[in-house]
């Protein structure tokens, strides 16, 4: 991917930006913006085992990268007044790994995993008595002498994040006592995320400048804060460091980010898919193919985002743009030949060909 297509990643680029996110994020229910239901049933059930001076049920948090796992675990611990330690799935190796982790916790404590669907079995096994009794199955020994021994643990609670829920195994997922799917945001929330974020940078941001930069954020706190600091850039260059519409329309269109929040490769997909393959179907390998992309490249980062914005449709066949996708490319300028398929072409799937009764 080129510079520009990564700003539009939900994946956090490098280290630097890590860091920066990391200042940005808030530290409590109160101040976390979005995701109304879920921090309503969050909030019972941290205050609730507060109050008890109880360790809390384990959480699962899963959906798309972004929107805020890792916060949210973050504030898990803040709420509980406890610690937090951070781990990875792929990081964890070996079932001594996670041992020494857990046996390193104090009472109540919040042991928070990324990409947990990514651990090992066999340090996923250590898991299951840990997580259900609070307890360590340890082996002594090898062959007929080899005997086991259970340590006791602290009462902790673990918080796992994944984007591939259903890529955890039944067992592991059973033992969560709460799961939470964390969905895109809402434009108004955006909105109000931008502002956060622009007084915490102390970026001058009109109202109508939060809405323009949030309007392209694909749903995604990470996107907006990432938008926002290159359009802090731009106006601090190019003009006097205020940001409002017209200064943020000027930067995201020197990033070729439209109005819709399409960046260069999707508006490329989209018009080779229009104008190469008369609007689909097109199967993905040979999209992949004309992208100069792999296969999984073009599932994973870019088709996400455009079937939520109903420019593409998957088909048995291959991918389809749709009218919504000819309309928008029109707009900027694109030739857009006829459609290889017209609508209405195809009987629907409960019709028999040349019939008019519905098939039995």
């Amino acid at each position: 991917m080129t510079d520009i297509s990564r700003i539009l990643t939900p994946e956090a680029e490098d280290d630097t930006e890590v860091v920066v996110d990391r200042s940005l994020r808030p530290h409590s229910l109160d101040e976390y913006i979005g995701q109304r239901d879920l921090k309503a049933n969050l909030s019972v059930l941290l205050t609730a085992a507060r109050q008890r001076g109880d360790a809390a049920d384990h959480v699962l948090l899963h959906g798309p990268p972004g929107l805020g796992k890792t916060t949210l675990a973050t504030i898990v611990a803040h709420e509980l007044g406890a610690n937090i330690r951070y781990a990875s799935g792929p990081a964890i190796e070996r079932a001594g790994d996670l041992a020494a982790i857990l046996t390193s916790l104090d009472e109540r404590d919040v042991l928070f995993i990324d990409e947990i669907h990514r651990l090992n079995r066999a340090v996923e096994e250590i898991l299951y008595p840990a997580m259900e009794d609070f307890a360590l199955d340890v082996m002594i020994g090898k062959g007929p002498s080899a005997r086991s021994l259970r340590l006791s643990l602290k009462p902790f609670t673990i918080v796992g994040a994944t984007t591939r829920a259903g890529r955890i195994s039944s067992p592991l997922r059973d033992r969560f006592g709460a799961t939470y799917r964390l969905d895109f945001y809402e434009i108004p929330d955006l909105t109000a995320i931008v502002e956060r974020s622009a007084r915490l940078l102390g970026v001058e941001l009109s109202k109508d400048g939060a809405v323009a930069i949030a309007r392209r954020g694909r749903g995604t706190p990470r996107v907006v804060n990432r938008l926002l600091r290159r359009v802090r850039d731009y106006a601090q260059i190019h003009g006097d460091g205020r940001v409002d519409a017209v200064m943020a329309d000027r930067a995201l269109a020197a990033l070729e980010i439209d109005h819709e929040g399409l960046d260069g490769t999707d508006r490329k997909l989209l018009a080779a898919i229009i104008q190469k393959f008369g609007s689909g179907p097109v199967g993905v390998q040979a999209l992949a193919a004309v992208l100069a992309e792999e296969p999984e490249t073009v599932e994973d980062v870019y088709e996400p985002f455009l079937l939520r914005l109903g420019f593409l449709d998957r088909s048995p066949q291959g991918r389809i743009a749709t009218d919504a996708a000819r309309n928008h490319l029109a707009k900027l300028g694109y030739e857009i030949p006829a459609p290889r398929r017209p609508d209405g072409e195809q009987p629907p799937l409960w019709e028999n060909p040349g019939s008019d009764t519905p098939a039995r």
